[in-house]
């Protein structure tokens, strides 16, 4: 299910498990560790090759597991160490790579290297995390804003200054320019290391490194003004000095150099960088002495286009020749890509098979995130069923990421759709019960369906995984390019409108044969291409 050799990650797919929501075994409402395992065979029968998971470490959950407490420790509501170590032994056992996230940029407040920090300006961690002095007038340092709403700095009472946090003030901020920070991460990291984690997604990856003399940021540029949203004043800043220092690059480095010294690992990071997110992924996956690959947000958006994909494949690739990208849909920070692509009135269905046959041809490796190999859409949630401070800070302009937490619906005649016996955490949206895992299981049109076959695909022609990729000019909003590599040439045509559309083949080109590419409707093929709405082709070139 996987390229062979140490470079496993190049091309694969990889399956988020956000395990609060997969499966509880405990009765609690809440999923956990052994419920993952239990489940693990499906994510196996999706023809991926790895498993990312979110956050299980001790925590108060503030962030539900964002805000670590224990580096090293698994959160009693997940279960234990050794729940951990059966998972990962039944995922090698079933082929799958185990990825497990690492919040590094930040603790919870619990923490105990945050309880000693605080505790004076003179002990031994009291350099551990990002402080500063009050203006003259008591406010904060500079204007820097955390992405959950309000200023970046809490004042403290017993240090009797501000503590930076980029979300919230539950989650101060690590002070990466203390040597020792980096050394005291980096054995965290290397304890999972020695328990066979196959590789880490680092959650922040480009907010890890502040800036030395704490400048303040400089109000959004007209050219970034796209990025706006009236939501989120955050989004106000051009974010030169809280984030995306140069100085990141370094931590990165020996972060690499860590884990090269364990063999076939791999690290995928998250950037989030208004306006330079592309940038950002070329710069920290550049050189093979960073991370293996990155993901962005620009394509966990609301614009579905063919000319914005384009953009931004081609985007990554001028600035990262070398570089690798993981492109996502789906997330657990984003409102399901279904929802967000589906006009009103549309079928969602369409939507989402036609994504996912989209995802498998880009050049880069792929995140898919649980639940929507089954189509998912958003779930409507009400003001007291929220668990998200984010959503809860800025409700109702904005209604939060629980939506696209919801439990992942198994058996739609069972309790809550067989997550737990106990009322969950999050409520179970009769939409999501009527595509549970075992309704789609049997039938051959599903989403489930066409998930496993697209897989299958893929695996089966692996140029589509780590091939070259060359756009083809098209007009309207068509997406056009070649695949090459592993003795093959592919051509991948995407109809992104909601109506017929008919694409002239272009000369030098000649189609040796169309694919199958789970039960696509038959296109029309001679000197042009004819799609049929949300339509595609994929078929072999004559070299």
């Amino acid at each position: 299910m996987t390229n062979p050799g140490n470079e496993w990650w190049r091309g694969c797919v990889i399956y988020q498990i956000y395990p609060r929501s997969f499966q509880d075994t405990t009765g609690d409402g809440s999923g956990d560790l052994k419920g993952v395992t239990a489940r693990l065979a499906h994510v196996a029968s999706l023809g991926v090759g790895a498993v990312w998971l979110s956050p299980f470490f001790k925590s108060p959950m503030a962030d539900m597991g964002y805000d670590v407490s224990d580096y090293r420790a698994v959160d009693p509501i997940f279960g234990s160490l050794e729940d951990f170590d059966a998972l990962l032994a039944e995922a090698h056992r079933l082929g799958l790579k185990v990825i497990i996230d690492q919040v590094l940029s930040h603790t919870s407040d619990r923490h105990d290297w945050f309880r000693e920090s605080r505790a004076s300006r003179d002990n031994e961690k009291a350099d551990w995390y990002v402080w500063a002095e009050a203006k003259p007038d008591g406010s904060p340092p500079n204007n820097w804003l955390s992405v959950f709403g309000g200023p970046a700095w809490e004042w403290d009472a017993t240090r009797r200054q501000y503590y930076m946090h980029n979300f919230l003030a539950a989650q101060p901020d690590l002070n990466f320019h203390n040597p020792a920070v980096q050394d005291g991460l980096l054995d965290s990291v290397r304890f999972w290391l020695e328990r066979g984690v196959d590789g880490f997604r680092l959650d922040t990856v480009n907010y890890y490194v502040h800036d030395r003399w704490l400048r303040s940021n400089p109000p959004l540029t007209a050219s970034l003004a796209g990025t706006l949203t009236e939501t989120n004043p955050y989004l106000f800043q051009e974010h030169l000095f809280d984030k995306t220092r140069p100085e990141n690059l370094e931590f990165l480095k020996r972060f690499r150099s860590l884990i090269d010294e364990y063999g076939d690992r791999a690290v995928v990071g998250e950037v989030g960088d208004e306006g330079r997110s592309l940038q950002t992924m070329a710069a920290y996956t550049s050189g093979g002495d960073r991370l293996n690959m990155c993901y962005t947000f620009d394509l966990l958006g609301q614009v579905f286009s063919a000319a914005h994909v384009r953009g931004c494949v081609e985007a990554f690739g001028a600035a990262a020749p070398g570089g690798w990208a993981c492109w996502a849909f789906s997330n657990h920070d984003v409102v399901r890509h279904v929802s967000r692509w589906t006009p009103p009135g549309g079928d969602g269905d369409a939507v989402a098979k036609f994504a996912i046959r989209l995802i498998v041809c880009l050049r880069g490796s792929i995140c898919l995130y649980q639940g929507e190999e089954l189509g998912l859409p958003e779930a409507e949630l009400t003001f007291e069923d929220l668990r998200d401070p984010y959503g809860i800070r800025f409700w109702p302009g904005f209604k939060g990421r629980d939506g696209c937490r919801t439990p992942m619906p198994w058996e739609a005649g069972a309790v809550n759709a067989g997550f737990s016996t106990a009322r969950p955490w999050l409520p179970v949206p009769d939409e999501h019960r009527i595509r549970a895992v075992d309704v789609q299981s049997g039938s051959n049109e599903s989403v489930l369906a066409v998930y496993r076959a697209v897989l299958a695909l893929r695996r089966e022609h692996p140029s589509l995984a780590t091939g070259s990729i060359r756009f083809l000019d098209a007009e309207g909003d068509v997406l056009a390019f070649v695949r090459k590599g592993e003795g093959e040439s592919l051509l991948c045509v995407f109809n992104f409108t909601r109506g017929d559309t008919v694409w002239p083949l272009p000369d030098g080109l000649e189609v040796a044969e169309v694919l199958d590419f789970a039960g696509v409707e038959a296109v029309g093929l001679d000197a042009n291409v004819s799609l049929p709405p949300l339509g595609m082709l994929l078929a072999r070139l004559v070299d």
